[in-house]
């Protein structure tokens, strides 16, 4: 569900929300539900800990959609960045077993999409 709180700071008001999608690396399909689980409990600590506000996650098998919102200042390339490294060494430390499957390497591509989600008014 969107947010569709105007949020405010210093000296601006935002209401951005992005839809980001990345796939596991060779686009594996581990993402099982204790995955899933270990995700998002590692995004409601990166809401925490950033000003990242987490309002949807979404995943299939092999890809994983992201829907959340930052200040302005915080570019999307930056919630990727912070997603992947924290989620992919919490996955790794929690279920080894997945590292081998990738063969020791990266858990995520280096590749993602995002798109802003518009408001529309009715």
């Amino acid at each position: 569900m969107r947010d569709e709180t105007v949020h405010k700071g210093y000296h601006c008001a935002w209401q951005i929300h992005y839809h980001i999608v990345f796939p596991v690396k060779y686009r594996k399909a581990i993402l099982d539900t204790e995955v899933n689980n270990i995700i998002i409990e590692t995004a409601e600590a990166i809401t925490e800990r950033y000003a990242i506000e987490m309002e949807a996650i979404g995943a299939d098998r092999d890809h994983i959609h992201l829907l959340c919102s930052a200040h302005p200042k915080v570019a999307p390339g930056s919630i990727v960045q912070i997603f992947k490294t924290i989620t992919a060494r919490e996955i790794c430390r929690r279920k080894p077993t997945v590292k081998r499957e990738l063969w020791g390497r990266e858990f995520w591509t280096d590749a993602y999409y995002v798109a802003t989600v518009g408001e529309r008014a009715n």
